[in-house]
């Protein structure tokens, strides 16, 4: 059995209104998703509590961070919004 590293990279959508959106990435979803919601990373608290709209893997970093970096440009957030 190999030990292989996955990457992912994920869109939280917030529960409440108004409905904003982030984009970012990980080696572990699951603990990333609850210190967003537990408040721990700064440019999410103030607008808890999210959920996990989408999330994509890797087993390349440099392609997850490229994806990543595609997400948060201009055509990348009109990309996501017709198709997540």
């Amino acid at each position: 059995m190999t030990n292989r590293r996955f990457w992912y990279v994920y869109i939280l959508e917030t529960e409440g209104a108004p409905t904003r959106f982030y984009v970012g990435l990980t080696g572990d979803l699951g603990g990333r998703l609850r210190l967003h919601n537990e408040g721990d990373v700064a440019h999410t608290a103030k607008y808890r509590p999210w959920r996990l709209r989408s999330a994509f893997s890797f087993d390349d970093e440099a392609r997850a961070v490229a994806f990543e970096r595609y997400l948060k440009s201009g055509s990348g957030r009109a990309f996501a919004k017709r198709h997540f």
